[in-house]
Order: C-alpha cells, then sequence, then structure tokens
C-alpha cells in the first residue's frame, strides 16, 4: 500500500494544480504510514519548559495563591487550595523539561496525554505565577471558568458556522461580517417586534443574507474565496455603522432597546461546585451552543450528510463522480454556517449587552476562524480553542480588580501566543481540509 501511494505522489502529475488535494492527502498518508520523525515537539515543549523555568520558577513573587471552588453561600463547600508560587513554578519546570525528553527520545507526533499534561502545567504554572503578582494572591475558579464560557459563546457560534463553511470546500473569512450583522438584525427585530425570539431568529436570517452573498460569489461566480469575505467584513461593518449613525443611535427606544433573552437557572444541578455554574447557570443560548457543538459533531462524524460534506471538501471531483451535487452542497453548508454563526451575533445584543453599538464584535470573527484553525477544524477543538480565547479574555478583566502589575497588553496577546506554539510545536502542523478555498467546475 505505501508502495502505491509513494509512486502516486511522485508521479509527474501530482505537482499540477488540479491534483493538488490529492498529493496533499498522498503525502499525508505516506508520513503516518512510514512514521516520520520529527523534534518538533520536541522543540515546542523545550520553549515552553525554558519559559516556565524563568517566569515560573526564578521570578515567583513567593505568595501562596488561594483557589476557590465554591461560592459563597454555595449548598456545597469545597476546601480552598493554597499553592506557593515558586514550588509550583519548579514543579511545572520540570515536568515541561521531562515530556520535552520524552518527545525528543520517541521523535514522534505527542500522545494525547501528553499534550493535555503539558497544557494542564503551563496553564495551571501561569494561573499560579500571574495570580501570585496581585495585591490580592485569590482567585475563584468558578467565576473564571463562567465568565470564559460566557465570552467564548460568539466565538463558538462563529467558528462552528466556519467549519461548516470550510468542511465543505469554502473558506470563509466572513464570519465577523455574519456575527456583525446578526447582532444588528437581533438589535432593531426584537425591538420593533417586543420579542428577543423573534430578534433571535433574525440573527439568524441576517447572518444567512451575508452567507448568501458569499456562496453567490465565491461558488457560482467562483471569485477568490478570501477576497469575498474581507470585503463583506468591510461592507457589513460600514452598512451597519451608517444605520446605527442615522437610525438606531437617534431612535432608539424604537430601534435598539432589545430585551434579553431569559436566564435558566437548574435547580440542585446549579449547586454543583464549578460546574454546575458553568453547565447548569446559562442564558438560553448558552444553552444551544453545548446542544450545537454536539449536533454538529455528530451530524459530521455520524450521519450521511457528514460524509458528503467531508468529501467534498477533500475531493469534490471523487464525491461528484459518486454522484454528490458539489456546489448545491456547498450553498446549503455555506448558508448553515451563516445561520449558527447569526446566534452568535444575537448573543451581544440579547444576552451580553441590550443594545447594539458600531462594530461592536470588535475582531471576534477572526478569533473564531482562529480557533477554527487552532481547534483543527473538528467541533470539539473549535469550543476548546474558543474557550482559550474567553479564559484569557475573563483573566485579563479579573486581573485587573486584583491589581497585578502585569500589563493588560500581555494578557490580551498570551492567546495568540499560545495559539502559534501549540499549532508550530505541540499539536504538529495544522492541515485543513485540502480542497479548501478552490471552486469547482462540473466537467
Amino acid at each position: 500500500m505505501s508502495t502505491a501511494i509513494t509512486s502516486q505522489s511522485s508521479g509527474p502529475s501530482s505537482g499540477s494544480p488540479e491534483h493538488a488535494p490529492e498529493a496533499a492527502l498522498a503525502t499525508s498518508a505516506a508520513n503516518r504510514a512510514v512514521g516520520v520523525r520529527t523534534l518538533r515537539p520536541a522543540i515546542g515543549l523545550g520553549v515552553l519548559a525554558l519559559v516556565s523555568l524563568i517566569v515560573f520558577a526564578l521570578n515567583a513573587s513567593g505568595q501562596r495563591v488561594d483557589f476557590r471552588f465554591s461560592n459563597d453561600g454555595g449548598a456545597i463547600r469545597l476546601p480552598d487550595v493554597s499553592v506557593p508560587s515558586a514550588p509550583y513554578g519548579w514543579v511545572v519546570t520540570i515536568v515541561l523539561a521531562a515530556l520535552a525528553v520524552y518527545a525528543a527520545v520517541q521523535a514522534r507526533k505527542l500522545p494525547r496525554w501528553a499534550v493535555i499534561v503539558a497544557g494542564f502545567f503551563f496553564v495551571t504554572g501561569f494561573l499560579v505565577w500571574i495570580v501570585g503578582t496581585a495585591q490580592t494572591p485569590s482567585i475563584s475558579i468558578t467565576a473564571l471558568l463562567a465568565g470564559s464560557v460566557a465570552l467564548a459563546t460568539p466565538l463558538v457560534f462563529g467558528s462552528l458556522g466556519g467549519l461548516l463553511c470550510e468542511r465543505s470546500g469554502v473558506v470563509n473569512i466572513a464570519i465577523e461580517a455574519q456575527l456583525l450583522f446578526g447582532a444588528f438584525s437581533a438589535a432593531v427585530a426584537g425591538t420593533v417586534a417586543g420579542n428577543p425570539w423573534v430578534g433571535l431568529l433574525a440573527a439568524m436570517l441576517g447572518a444567512v443574507l451575508v452567507a448568501a452573498v458569499l456562496a453567490l460569489f465565491a461558488i457560482r461566480y467562483r471569485v477568490n474565496q478570501v477576497i469575498v469575505g474581507v470585503v463583506l467584513n468591510v461592507l457589513v461593518s460600514g452598512l451597519t455603522g451608517f444605520l446605527f449613525a442615522t437610525v438606531l443611535e437617534p431612535n432608539a427606544a424604537s430601534f435598539n432597546a432589545p430585551d434579553r433573552l431569559p436566564h435558566v437557572r437548574i435547580p440542585v444541578l446549579a449547586e454543583i461546585p464549578v460546574v454546575g455554574p458553568v453547565l447548569f447557570d446559562q442564558s438560553v443560548i448558552g444553552y444551544i451552543m453545548y446542544l450545537a457543538v454536539i449536533v454538529v459533531w455528530f451530524a459530521l462524524y455520524r450521519t450521511r450528510w457528514g460524509l458528503r460534506t467531508r468529501a467534498v471538501g477533500e475531493h469534490p471531483k471523487a464525491a461528484d463522480t459518486l454522484g454528490v451535487s458539489v456546489n448545491a452542497l456547498r450553498v446549503r453548508n455555506v448558508l448553515l454556517g451563516g445561520a449558527v454563526a447569526g446566534l452568535g451575533g444575537a448573543f451581544y445584543t440579547l444576552v451580553s449587552v441590550s443594545a447594539f453599538t458600531r462594530d461592536m464584535t470588535a475582531g471576534a470573527g477572526y478569533i473564531a476562524l482562529a480557533a477554527l484553525i487552532f481547534g483543527r477544524w473538528n467541533p470539539v477543538g473549535a469550543l476548546l480553542a474558543s474557550l482559550l480565547f474567553g479564559f484569557a479574555s475573563n483573566l485579563e478583566s479579573i486581573l485587573s480588580f486584583l491589581g497585578t502589575p502585569v500589563p493588560s497588553q500581555f494578557l490580551a496577546m498570551l492567546p495568540y501566543v499560545v495559539t502559534i506554539l501549540a499549532v508550530a510545536g505541540l499539536v504538529g502542523r495544522s492541515r485543513g481540509p485540502a480542497a479548501s478555498g478552490e471552486p469547482y467546475t462540473k466537467e
């Protein structure tokens, strides 16, 4: 089998553009078959170990950091955990160095358990160090996680919308436009109708409208998909900004004062420490987010539609040969992705802030795209990557109240640094669908 793969990838046609997806897949399969040795994970872990040594161990504050796992007045109380900052910094350094040595000896892609262990110790080491520098070295884990989930909610919807597009072979740079127009539509429709559920539906329809323009130019007219996405972002930003200044702002009571969606707290389950407030004390959109991740994962990997979607994104010509209408499926998935992204836009005006403001998404669509890539085009991976961005944003807010001397700009750039390190060193090369961004013309 490996011989056949090698001969296919080395043939004269493998270098042509029309055979690029086949060549990429063949190369990837061949690498797995022969077990290509790589030191990239070892280098990544070595960098993390060095950072841990310099920052977490040698520059620790010397204070003890208190982690609170229960809310005040909760039915179930867990004891606080006190961690000495300097000794724990050395523990993190030793663990990461040991994993780096293990990765160098194996010279293979890291197993999942090693990635989880490295991520856990590095994140907790960073928490202990950064909170230890604050005037009040104490932090509530429950509040940190609950706030992270809230801030990550629109990013999850945006990354899921992008995933549905890119798994079908359409690059969606217009996630920002879909989030922004969804937020605008939700505010206007929710205010006019006096019902937030109407606003939620309008957010989905508004984002679908943006997705329809993307599908028209990217699929029907085969315009460069990246260019179309960037143009849509600029267009929607200008359009919503103009309408906000001329219509919404002068007539806020009539067009920009929607009611918020209900907040649902599930009795008993919400009292569970740490997990309860995160999973069972959410807005309606929060519950929809968890459901959306499950549904998209199941549909993508356990249904005929998911198999066809992945086939179209990897090898559209082969899918066409088997009777799949490639462009029709791409159009449907782009529209569906727009509807999902619209739910993220509704979060801003129906949950977070009960009003629309100019460019209120503040680049969340681009962050969602980064979360999609970081999550390796997987619904669960996109969820976890979005939570990372939400975690960093919420941590920045909490630390500003604790009085840490660490600049806020450092915390703002942390998720992007972690993304670069993870993609380049720990999780290996992030490869999207082979035919992503390539228009398909039926022969």
